[in-house]
């Protein structure tokens, strides 16, 4: 599975490990873990499989994008795009949903 970003800064919060992109040191890491999972999952199924990420589809206008769990306040927000050995995943952003 593939994956990019929508945003240069989460590139950087993602590459560069003296950089916080204005996070606290616990969302930066919880960031980090989930980018390993995406890394090495084959497809979604395998976020759907790990019920620790809560990966869900969202509703309303933001039907198109899905959403996993940093911790019990802040969850990242990803696309879908592409079929089978080239579904990308774009990562959108990191929001607070409480």
């Amino acid at each position: 599975m593939h994956y990019g970003f929508k945003d240069k800064e989460l590139d950087q919060l993602d590459t560069d490990p003296k950089f916080n992109g204005g996070y606290s040191e616990a969302i930066v890491r919880g960031f980090r873990r989930r980018m390993q999972q995406i890394r090495s999952a084959f497809d979604e199924r395998d976020f759907y499989a790990q019920k620790s990420l809560h990966f869900e589809k969202l509703k309303g206008d933001r039907s198109h994008q899905h959403s996993m769990k940093i911790n019990k306040q802040w969850r990242l927000i990803l696309e879908l795009h592409g079929e089978g050995s080239s579904k990308m995943v774009l990562i959108v952003g990191i929001e607070d949903y409480h």
